[in-house]
């Protein structure tokens, strides 16, 4: 019998939850990493940690524990997945906020895009590969599966060209 999968609202409480307790050091590294591995074994549970994890407070996903590394590995395409959908998202939104002239805001979604990109770096190189040259071609000459993502976002010339870069730079 499988536990019943989190709804997205109901991963983000449990990560908010878990990463308390882990910041106050309640929660080791790898109990952490287990629970985390649970977490993102499905999609929404994925997206909900990875709402609270990358725009939080909490340095989670500035120290990058190896144990967590290795769970979000384990996991698959879907973590790349979102890791590559939250660089672009959170790229592209620096601009719009830089553009509005919010400097906090665009200083999150900066923070976000770092974040991701620490981790595309760190997850499986060749799943990685795949899903980024995916996003450039849609970002870089609107070619590919990725193009009906960036035009549901109404993502300008200018954040798709961000996009591009901020590929290009997980590579560096």
């Amino acid at each position: 019998m499988h536990p019943q999968e989190p709804t997205f609202q109901q991963a983000m409480e449990i990560t908010v939850q878990w990463l308390g307790l882990w910041d106050t050091g309640e929660l080791s590294d790898e109990v952490l990493a287990d629970r985390v591995g649970e977490l993102v074994a499905s999609r929404d549970g994925a997206r909900g940690f990875f709402v609270v994890s990358l725009a939080g407070d909490c340095p989670l996903m500035d120290r990058l524990p190896e144990p967590l590394v290795a769970q979000l590995a384990a996991a698959g395409e879907g973590v790349v997945d979102l890791s590559a959908r939250n660089l672009a998202m959170s790229t592209a939104m620096a601009l719009h906020h830089q553009r509005a002239g919010d400097t906090s805001q665009q200083g999150a979604s900066e923070r976000v895009a770092a974040r991701c990109t620490e981790l595309l770096r760190l997850l499986p190189g060749a799943a990685v590969k795949a899903r980024l040259e995916t996003l450039f071609a849609a970002a870089a000459s609107n070619q590919g599966d990725d193009v009906a993502f960036l035009e549901r976002w109404g993502y300008d010339a200018q954040q798709k060209a961000a996009i591009a870069a901020a590929v290009d730079a997980v590579a560096e």
